[in-house]
């Protein structure tokens, strides 16, 4: 209980940290304001108590994939609000910085409480599990207090690593790791919804499951970062690669936009 425990909470707590330390240290290189991260841990906290309070009688929509839908919609929100955050540091790197820093802010919050909302509904529903089994709780909470060091620590590392680097570095690897989150996250939504025969099954394309296991520490890291899976269909693959184009052709054309008004 433990070390699923640990890994669990990890997972989950890993995708929201390394979003709000990205968006943190891309505001502060770019000298715009940053997300208000009360505001947006509040809305992601509520919204993951109403969404884990809500779970059963979701479970039963849609012919009982109900969950899988949600979730899947949920992750394909996190990627729009990205996108919009990607294109709005986009404007922010040249004269558009005064009138992207209005809505950049909002987008932020937006991100960081959809992914409140869905990381924090998958910890509820796992704990709830345990709340009535008599010695179980004590090496839950451990686990979680585990995963949640370690997760928010990881954060603070990619913090202070790209406040070391020069300020237009810094955009391009934020801008490119939230690339990575965004695209991620349709590789999981795709994913959600071959579970809930949405989409067709596929046989996957290879198998890094014996080299880099998904439930170890680099694996739940590469699964937070990039949307790592060991087993991977075809079409995840197709759609990671166009949903992280999408949001890369986002970023240029804000860009360049913003540096033609220079």
């Amino acid at each position: 209980m433990l070390i699923d425990s640990v890994v669990i909470v990890l997972r989950e707590v890993l995708e929201a940290a390394l979003l709000v330390s990205v968006l943190l240290a891309a505001t502060r290189k770019l000298a715009t304001p940053g997300p208000s991260l009360g505001l947006a841990a509040g809305l992601g906290i509520g919204g993951a108590w109403l969404f884990g309070a809500a779970m059963r009688p979701i479970s039963g929509w849609f012919d009982g994939v109900g969950l899988e839908v949600v979730n899947s919609l949920l992750q394909l929100a996190i990627y729009i609000a990205i996108v919009a955050v990607i294109g709005l540091l986009g404007a922010g790197a040249g004269t558009g910085a005064r009138r992207a820093g209005a809505a950049l802010p909002w987008a932020m919050v937006a991100a960081v409480s959809l992914a409140i909302v869905r990381e924090g509904a998958e910890i509820l529903l796992y704990f709830s599990g345990f709340l009535h089994r008599i010695g179980a709780t004590a090496d839950v909470l451990a686990g979680a207090v585990l995963g949640l060091g370690v997760g928010f620590s990881t954060g603070a590392l990619f913090y202070y690593l790209l406040i070391a680097l020069p300020p237009r570095r810094a955009l391009r690897v934020a801008v490119g790791l939230l690339i990575l989150v965004g695209a991620g996250m349709c590789a999981q939504a795709v994913k959600l919804l071959i579970q809930a025969d949405w989409l067709p099954a596929q046989q996957p394309l290879w198998d890094t499951s014996r080299w880099l296991p998904e439930q170890s520490l680099p694996g739940q890291l590469l699964y937070a970062l990039i949307g790592y899976e060991a087993t991977p269909t075809p079409l995840q693959v197709i759609l990671y690669l166009a949903s992280a184009a999408i949001a890369l052709a986002v970023f240029a054309i804000a860009t360049r936009s913003s540096v033609s008004e220079a």
